[in-house]
């Protein structure tokens, strides 16, 4: 009978803790929630506009190309985007930068690889964060000093912007 008491007395100390944690991890989950709704009030995205780009310098190793297309490997619309900056490219100075692991690149440096240099890999990640580009595709044109002249997200737009000279 003492064995009896003992295991029942263990059993209720035991869901007696159990409980206790549980309040614990309510009250957290409160915290928490209140925390990520004041969050979710108080920040909302910006959009992002290529034209701040405006005026910039392209990096030293860039700024030879007058046409600079930034792709991305997981972005539907750069797959979409991709002929239409290779068929503006021809016959011009044109780079594409594509950011993405360099397998998955193959795509996008297939389309654009037979009109404009290609940058892949940490180099075009390094032009990316040079540049601060937040929007894939982004186009830019450029003057022969290396500044930017325009920039958007949709080539048709840039070409009537700045027409190439």
């Amino acid at each position: 009978m003492p064995f009896l008491i003992v295991a029942v007395v263990l059993v209720g100390l035991l869901c007696l803790l159990d409980l206790v944690l549980t309040l614990g991890v309510l009250r957290r989950l409160r915290e928490h929630t209140a925390e990520l709704e004041r969050l979710a009030g108080t920040s909302t995205l910006m959009p992002y506009d290529p034209r701040v780009l405006v005026g910039r310098t392209l990096p030293q190793d860039v700024a030879g190309a007058r046409l600079v297309g930034f792709f991305d490997v997981g972005c539907d619309t750069c797959h979409e985007r991709a002929p239409q900056f290779a068929a503006r490219a021809k016959g011009q100075s044109a780079l594409a930068v594509v950011s993405g692991a360099a397998d998955e690149a193959a795509d996008l440096v297939e389309v654009v690889g037979g009109v404009a240099s290609v940058v892949t890999g940490e180099d075009a990640l390094r032009i990316v964060q040079a540049l601060d580009i937040h929007a894939f595709p982004t186009f830019l044109r450029a003057d022969q000093d290396g500044r930017v002249v325009a920039a958007d997200t949709d080539l048709t737009d840039l070409v009537a912007m700045a027409p190439a000279r």
